[in-house]
């Protein structure tokens, strides 16, 4: 962006001082597209979701093309001028939700063709813009000037109409467009197409990841993604927090699990890779001088911040190397994690209950249509349970106590049970999770206080010597959605746990100097986004809840 802006800025200049015989009249027409299709009129600007003011890049841009636009009032070469380019674009949902004063207005719509019938003298179009996921018809009258266009038209164009609103006769829409200029922008009549219009199962669709955005299921999972993560954004921004960008890649293991990424740049001969005096890889050689990998947290950093500036939040990528092929794991995810100073484990149970209230409601308010395909398509229970989310008290249930209810749940039948061998100490299974949660609780619910043999380090000791200040929170549908602690604050107890774990102090001394220099209770929690997404939209497969999903075989695209 902050290149082609440069190029735009530039722009004006070449096309007033160039002596060039070469600089052809098609040259500046599409210069002057070019500066139409990014000026902000006042209806893009009305339509654009939560937008409150322009970024400084948008302004830049901006005056770009107003210098364009100048350019081209004073030159004599006639302008080109399509449909696709026009101003007065309206977004359909912008429509279909609008009131009955629109009736008249003539507007322009730019989308995709989802459907078209046509008749004897005139044909149905159906057009989506992305803004939602229903279109808006179109009827063309045979007796326009474009109507050759509509007769080329087919599913998966793009077109460009301009029209008027009329009060619509059909059901189930309270406008269409009656037509009075119609341009085929893209076509897409080869049979090859892969998206004709009939049922495409999920795993299909992901082997054609660059083209599933056009259909139904993922275009309102990117509508919802897109809903939530703006409402964290907004929930921890109105708590006060600050929004800390975290390193991607770090010498740290934040889990200590040891299935990272590594990063280098040593040669990939065998040969070539240089070895210490023990025959081991010589990581002084590499780029970083030390082994480095993709950060599977950004916790530790955030940490850091946290420790200084109070509360703050980080939302971005992470990276695991874990070999699993299942539904719910991911190699590349996002991860919403917020560091939380001067508090407890009550205290940060309290926030990530209010967290999720929050962005569920939001997505419920924002994206109702969306929601409601989901819950007519996937799961019949859907608004229910966020509902049930949103309005009612998140359970609460000590591990131990967890545990005991589990034995004498499975005792009535342990067939019906995958892993039905479940004692203090064991690491719960998504059966047992789901179960606390949808038959005990009936509803989201933190289980805390876990063994501290099956928790990460920084995790703190609990005054019994056996378990550690450390949440889950297990949802309905899907399991765990929240792991988070209160984080260990003193520094004779941190070393320990570092080497309990087999870590070194040397790798953590940054970590340790927390603890040194005005060390404060703090805790904080770790969301996985792709969970979340697939908890409000009951998407069972978490690789249809990112774009382009990365797991073990597969980087495509």
């Amino acid at each position: 962006m902050q290149r082609a802006a440069a190029i735009l800025l530039v722009l004006p200049v070449v096309l007033a001082f160039s002596p060039s015989p070469q600089l052809s009249a098609k040259m500046i027409g599409r210069a002057a597209s070019l500066g139409r299709s990014l000026s902000l009129s006042p209806l893009r600007q009305a339509a654009a979701p939560c937008t409150s003011r322009i970024s400084s890049g948008a302004l830049g841009r901006s005056r770009a093309a107003s210098g364009v636009a100048r350019l081209m009032s004073t030159s004599t070469v006639p302008e080109t001028s399509t449909l696709a380019l026009a101003d007065g674009r309206m977004k359909v949902k912008e429509i279909q939700q609008g009131e009955s004063s629109l009736v008249g207005k003539e507007v322009v719509i730019k989308g995709w063709v989802r459907t078209i019938r046509n008749q004897k003298t005139f044909s149905f179009i159906e057009v989506n813009d992305g803004s939602g996921p229903k279109g808006i018809q179109v009827v063309a009258q045979q007796e326009i000037e474009s109507y050759s266009a509509v007769e080329k038209i087919c599913t998966g164009s793009a077109v460009a109409i301009k029209g008027t609103i009329v009060e619509s006769p059909g059901q189930g829409q309270k406008f269409e467009i009656k037509a009075s200029e119609v341009e085929l922008v893209g076509d897409c009549s080869g049979k090859e197409y892969p998206l004709q219009k009939k049922r495409h199962t999920l795993e299909f669709l992901r082997g054609i990841a660059h083209l599933r955005p056009r259909t139904n299921t993922i275009a309102s999972v990117t509508r919802v993604r897109n809903a939530l993560a703006f409402a964290t954004h907004q929930f921890f921004q109105e708590q006060g927090f600050l929004y800390v960008n975290t390193p991607l890649i770090t010498a740290s293991d934040c889990e200590g699990a040891g299935e990272l990424f590594r990063v280098t740049t040593l040669p990939s001969e065998v040969d070539k890779i240089p070895k210490t005096k023990a025959g081991e890889i010589d990581y002084s050689k590499d780029f970083f001088g030390k082994p480095a990998f993709l950060t599977c947290s950004g916790q530790l950093n955030g940490e850091t911040y946290a420790t200084a500036l109070g509360d703050i939040y980080t939302f971005g990528p992470t990276f695991r190397a874990e070999n699993s092929q299942t539904t719910k794991h991911l190699a590349e995810f996002w991860m919403i994690e917020p560091e939380i100073a001067f508090t407890d484990l009550e205290g940060n149970m309290a926030n990530a209950e209010a967290f999720v209230k929050h962005v569920v409601k939001y997505a419920m308010d924002t994206c109702p249509e969306d929601l409601k395909f989901f819950n007519d398509f996937y799961d019949k229970t859907l608004l229910e349970r966020l509902t049930n989310v949103v309005e009612n008290s998140f359970g609460r249930i000590e591990y131990k106590d967890a545990i005991v209810a589990l034995q004498e749940e499975i005792k009535k039948d342990p067939s019906a049970w995958q892993f039905p061998d479940v004692e203090f100490g064991t690491d719960l299974q998504t059966e047992h999770e789901r179960w606390i949660s949808e038959k005990k609780f009936k509803t989201a619910t933190f289980v805390y206080n876990y063994p501290k043999e099956i928790k990460a380090f920084y995790m703190r000791d609990n005054e019994d010597g056996k378990t550690v200040a450390a949440m889950d929170l297990l949802v309905p549908g899907i399991g765990e959605l929240i792991g988070g602690s209160q984080r260990e604050e003193r520094l004779d107890q941190l070393k320990k746990k570092l080497a309990e774990n087999g870590l070194s102090e040397e790798d953590y001394w940054w970590y340790l100097d927390l603890r040194k220099y005005g060390s404060v209770p703090h805790a904080g929690y770790g969301l996985g986004f792709e969970r979340l997404v697939c908890y409000v939209t009951a998407v069972e497969n978490i690789r249809d809840s990112i774009p382009y999903p990365r797991y073990p075989g597969s980087a495509e695209f």
